[in-house]
């Protein structure tokens, strides 16, 4: 996977992660690939919401330790 952008939100609870990622993605052309690294383990249903909403494509989500990584595609 072609990752375009990284945004590390460790530490951060909700609505911060989404709020950065809204920021990053609004900043992102069309297709390109998000990464975001969360430690929130509310982030999971919280990426699942936003991508329904936004339309943004939820590709990957997977965990990694304390991690919780989440991957989207720019719509």
């Amino acid at each position: 996977m072609n990752i375009n952008k990284e945004l590390d939100t460790r530490g951060l609870n909700c609505p911060l992660p989404i709020l950065k990622a809204k920021k990053a993605l609004a900043d992102m052309d069309s297709g390109q690939l998000l990464k975001v690294v969360a430690t929130d383990a509310g982030s999971v249903r919280d990426f699942q919401a936003f991508a329904k909403q936004t339309g943004n494509e939820l590709v990957e989500q997977q965990t990694a330790g304390a991690d919780f990584i989440h991957v989207l595609r720019r719509r």
